[in-house]
Parts: structure tokens; C-alpha cells; sequence
């Protein structure tokens, strides 16, 4: 089968849930699928819940919620890709053609902020998959969801690597003006190459830094997510990202090291050899020597930083970018205290 152009994954592989997996072949025993050929397919779906605690210490999040399931975006190294598997669907192409939308989330997120027990918290938009990712300008649910929670004054963290948040810009700078949130903006390479290998279908690194610029001239708390670092592949980039996201106005950073859990391991390793059989195998070592011999550690307060001489290496890099451009100096925190429940007539945009 010839190289998918515009995705991440390759294949699918089988769903670990599934007890019987149905293939088609040629007689010559030769896979026949014309996988380039099938389009995104968004799923609108009635879902039962949207505002989920998060358990990881990890993560730096206490709730999150998600108005789409799986990412057309295509990111080969996406954590996200293993919790496809929970809707009946492969961790592989199935999460970048397949995209559930949960159409009723707005109501969803009305509901689960009038409960009295509520207080306001902050909430993570994007804590699983991209909320800014293609699904959304079509069906604005991300909108909808940040118009809700600024009318109870609900304060919300996002991240996101798709410029087409700047739409949202008038919404964004009026819960700014209450410190009502805040923007994490990915960055994983200025390598325009890399970046539409590793990242097919999201938008350029230029790009991801005009939205840095422009929500940040807005009064918008911006600051850049490098993640994941990739030993032989990212890793060096950390120090010139961490300049550029600065230079742009950003005023926080966040970072974490490849791991590759479950599924993501198999889709990961075959892209890896795909775009870059020439270094591949050191590529490949070097993620198992930060990972005790193995390319995933699932304990607490390891798994996103990894060990050894490499991944210190890169921690140490981003100590120093932090201190030379003044990232995450300040103690800054979203406010929960203005938390409050206008009722059913809310003063939406």
C-alpha cells in the first residue's frame, strides 16, 4: 500500500476490545483496502455526559471536557488515540477519519454547571482531543461552550494547535477580562517538514504563533505547550520554540516527553521507520533508554518526563528557556470566585 499523503497513521491496528477483527485481502494474501480514498466521517452523537474528573496527577487538570471524539488532526504520537478504542473503533486511521461529535454538549455543560454542588472549578477544553481541531468549523460546539461557561463566569483552560481558535477572539478576550482564561498552543516543531509528517492536518508552526501574537495583544494568558519532545526527531528544537513562543508574547510553558502506551506504540514505530528509516533505529532506542528499556513508564510522575541522560537533558533545557525568557514566573491561577448561575436566560454573544 502506498504511503496515506495528509495522514498520520498508516494502518489500524486491531482494537484490543474486539474479540473477532474482519480484514479483506487479494488471493495473492496482499491488503487491497484503498484507505486514501475514504473521507472524514463525523458521527453526531446524543452523548450522556461531558465534564469528566481527571484522576492523573500528570496532567495539571482536575476536570476536562471534550465536545469530540477522536482528531482529525492525525498526530502520530497522540495519547488520545488509545481512548478510540473504548467507541469500537482502531487506534490507528479509525481516529483520524471517524470524529464523534457530541452535538447536545451544550446543554450537557448547562446542566452539570447549575448543579448545586458545583463551584466553579476550572475546566480544560481539549484535555483529550483538540476542540479546535476541523469538526469544529462546521458544527461550533467549542463556541457554544465557551459563550456558556463566560455567562456563569466559569473559568476555562484550553490547548489547542489550530489557528482557527482566532475566530473565537471576542469571546476569549472578555473571559480574559474576568481571569477567565487561559490558552496552552502546542508547538512540536518549526520544522515546516516535520511538522506535516508528524502533524499532517494541522496548521503550520507560523501559524500557531500568530495565535500566540494576537490572543496575547487581546489580554488573552497565553503560553506554549512543547510536547512531546522526541529524542533524534524534536528534542534539540525545544531551546529555538521557546524563543520564538516568547518573542510572539507568550508568558507560560508546559512540556512533556514522548511515551508510547498501548496501541500508539505499533502506529508510532511504523511511521517512524516509514518517514525515517535512516535514523529510525536510533530514534527508537533512545525513546526506550528514557523509559527504563521500554518506550512507555505508566507510574505516576515519571510517564510525561521520562528518565535518564536524555530525558534530563531536555528537562534541564526547559528550566533554562523558563528562566531566560521569564515563563511561568508569576503565580498566576484562573479565578473560580465569580462562579454564578444566571439561570435560563444567559447573556451569551
Amino acid at each position: 500500500m502506498e504511503y496515506l499523503k495528509g495522514r498520520g497513521a498508516q494502518f489500524n491496528p486491531h482494537n484490543r476490545f474486539e474479540k473477532m477483527r474482519v480484514t479483506r485481502d487479494e488471493p495473492e494474501a496482499i491488503d487491497a483496502w484503498e484507505e486514501s480514498s475514504l473521507p472524514t466521517r463525523y458521527i453526531e452523537q446524543h452523548a450522556k455526559t461531558l465534564v469528566h474528573r481527571v484522576e492523573s496527577p500528570d496532567v495539571g487538570m482536575l476536570y476536562s471536557m471534550n465536545p469530540y471524539q477522536g482528531c482529525e488532526h492525525g498526530c502520530i504520537y497522540c495519547y488520545a488515540r488509545n481512548s478510540h478504542e473504548y467507541w469500537g473503533f482502531s487506534a490507528g486511521l479509525d481516529f483520524e477519519r471517524n470524529i464523534i461529535v457530541k452535538t447536545n454538549a451544550p446543554q450537557l455543560l448547562e446542566q452539570f454547571l447549575m448543579h448545586p454542588s458545583w463551584q466553579g472549578w476550572p475546566i480544560s477544553l481539549s484535555g483529550n482531543t483538540d476542540c479546535y481541531q476541523p469538526a469544529e468549523q462546521r458544527y461550533r460546539i467549542t463556541r457554544r461552550l465557551l459563550e456558556i461557561c463566560y455567562a456563569f463566569r466559569q473559568p476555562v483552560s484550553i490547548i489547542t494547535k489550530n489557528a482557527y481558535i482566532l475566530h473565537d477572539r471576542d469571546v476569549l478576550q472578555a473571559m480574559a477580562s474576568h481571569q477567565l482564561v487561559s490558552v496552552l498552543v502546542s508547538i512540536t516543531s518549526l520544522q515546516e517538514e516535520l511538522r506535516r509528517a508528524m502533524e499532517p492536518r494541522t496548521t503550520t508552526a507560523t501559524q500557531r504563533l500568530r495565535v500566540i501574537r494576537e490572543l496575547s495583544k487581546l489580554g488573552v494568558r497565553t503560553g506554549v505547550m512543547l510536547g512531546p519532545m522526541i529524542p533524534g526527531l524534536n528534542e534539540h528544537e525545544m531551546p529555538a520554540i521557546m524563543k520564538a513562543a516568547a518573542d510572539a508574547g507568550a508568558s507560560f510553558s508546559a512540556y512533556t516527553f514522548i511515551r508510547l502506551n498501548g496501541a500508539i506504540k505499533h502506529i508510532f514505530h511504523d511511521w517512524l521507520y516509514k518517514n525515517f528509516p535512516e535514523r529510525a533505529d536510533k530514534v527508537w532506542h533512545l525513546i526506550e533508554q528514557s523509559h527504563a528499556g521500554k518506550v512507555n513508564d505508566s507510574r505516576w510522575g515519571v510517564r510525561m518526563r521520562g528518565e535518564g541522560p536524555i530525558a534530563e537533558l531536555v528537562h534541564q533545557q526547559f528550566i533554562q528557556g523558563n528562566k531566560r525568557y521569564g515563563f511561568n514566573a508569576d503565580r498566576w491561577t484562573l479565578d473560580s470566585s465569580q462562579f454564578r448561575r444566571p439561570g435560563q436566560q444567559l447573556s451569551l454573544f
